[in-house]
């Protein structure tokens, strides 16, 4: 696998197999993942994590300083393209729908992956689009977080997502966030713009939510959810991003988004089972492997919802 090479004359990376510079430090509080570990983790999976963010503009969350184990996060988002990239981390040109554009980082190979861990980039976050047609997407993404800290709660409703878009016959697949809940994605063809996809997701949620209308909600705001899990669907708009698979949360003990298979779905405890030091063989049985594969047409899926009965 290909990680960076720092020139010590120079201090610019080249391609080649090295470790980070100062692997020892500690990224996430007095004895927890080091840059060394945050590198190694990203080459481990970088098999399984590159054909999800390949040729995707990616929102870099990055940590210099570390997290602060007691407010979790005290780091910043990066879109834009850093100045000091070597030539080889290549870029994506977005045009911004207020106006003017920005370069943002595109990841393709695992020398870019040892390069953002070398920038302390802790999560990466993809757009669900493609450099090719930035505008169409190729995912289609339902964020659920648990109201409280019934992760329980969050596991039915992912199966109650599932079941509606079983019956409009979309594949769907499920990860753990590595924060609080799970992610329902599902692959489409890219054949719809964001505004057609959004109003797909939210019309599954929608009718997701009218068949369990005491445990489930599409109410954007929190003082009118009466303590029902929201089915967000929010991230489904250009310029948004979500977490990949495979990667590290900016949360006490590294945890890890990792995609999991339906049938074990029920036996998996919290979103945060899998960490950095604790991966076991997850990366080289990714069930996301081959998703691409099953993608269908959302037009389709969407006239076909349209005769589902509630």
């Amino acid at each position: 696998m290909g990680t960076t090479t720092r020139d010590q004359r120079t201090g610019e990376h080249t391609r080649g197999r090295s470790e980070p510079s100062n692997p020892g430090k500690e990224l996430f509080g007095a004895g927890g993942v080091t840059k060394g570990e945050l590198a190694e983790h990203y080459q481990r999976v970088a098999p399984a994590i590159l054909p999800h963010i390949r040729q995707r503009p990616l929102a870099l969350h990055r940590f210099p300083d570390g997290i602060d184990p007691e407010s979790g996060t005290e780091g910043f988002f990066q879109k834009q393209r850093p100045d000091h990239a070597p030539d080889w981390v290549r870029g994506v040109r977005v045009e911004r729908r207020q106006g003017g554009a920005i370069t943002m980082v595109r990841c393709d190979d695992a020398s870019t992956l040892g390069w953002l861990a070398d920038q302390a980039v802790i999560t990466l976050h993809p757009w669900p689009s493609r450099a090719a047609d930035l505008d169409r997407p190729d995912r289609v993404i339902f964020d659920l977080d648990p109201p409280d800290d019934n992760f329980a709660e969050v596991r039915w409703a992912a199966l109650a997502v599932r079941e509606v878009l079983d019956e409009i016959r979309l594949a769907s697949y499920v990860m753990t966030t590595g924060s609080r809940g799970l992610h329902v994605v599902v692959p489409i063809r890219v054949e719809l713009d964001f505004d057609g996809v959004r109003e797909l997701a939210r019309n599954v949620a929608d009718r997701t939510a009218e068949r369990y209308p005491e445990r489930l909600t599409t109410e954007v705001r929190k003082e009118k959810r009466g303590g029902r899990l929201f089915v967000d669907i929010l991230r489904n708009a250009y310029g948004q991003h979500a977490v990949a698979p495979f990667a590290v949360r900016p949360l006490p003990g590294a945890p890890v988004a990792m995609p999991v298979r339906w049938e074990e779905l029920e036996r998996i405890r919290s979103a945060q089972a899998w960490s950095v030091r604790d991966l076991g063989g997850r990366p080289d049985d990714d069930p996301w492997r081959g998703m691409a594969r099953h993608a269908r047409s959302p037009g389709k899926a969407a006239r076909r919802l349209e005769r589902v009965t509630r």
